[in-house]
């Protein structure tokens, strides 16, 4: 049986789909902390079979729109003194900046590097997003695999 300690002030980023932990590891750093995480891959879950888990020590800021692209259905758990004080459920945001790159050549965020990549959502049951200056269309959930 796999034993992780209670978490007494942190985070606990619950209900990531399985397979996508370790993008959101990477995406938030936590692959070089100066504090205690546990990245739990494929844990048993009663609502989708299985699912990721990340537990954080510490209390960190995170940019929940990020999450919300990657994996709308996760819940970040905020624990103080041992309890859950917060539980903040994601969803896909409105827009997104600087998480994905328009894979367009001849879009000017590709020529001008001070140009600032921007996704809008257009469909929120087909997870697609467009480039706000060339219009290329993007699908969520597939962040780092451009």
């Amino acid at each position: 049986m796999l034993n992780i300690d209670e978490i007494k002030n942190g985070l606990v980023i619950d209900h990531i789909q399985a397979g996508l932990g370790w993008k959101v590891f990477k995406w938030l750093g936590l692959d070089r902390p100066n504090f205690t995480v546990a990245l739990i891959v494929n844990a048993q879950s009663k609502k989708s079979g299985s699912k990721d888990i990340i537990k954080i020590d510490n209390i960190i800021n995170i940019d929940y729109s990020v999450l919300g692209f990657i994996d709308p259905n996760i819940t970040v758990n905020v624990i103080q003194d041992s309890r859950i004080v917060r539980k903040i459920k994601m969803e896909l945001p409105d827009k997104v900046q600087d998480v994905i790159r328009c894979k367009n050549p001849r879009c000017i965020t590709i020529t001008e590097h001070y140009v600032p990549q921007e996704f809008r959502l257009v469909d929120r049951s087909l997870k697609q997003y467009r480039c706000i200056y060339c219009d290329a269309l993007y699908t969520a959930g597939t962040v780092g695999e451009e």
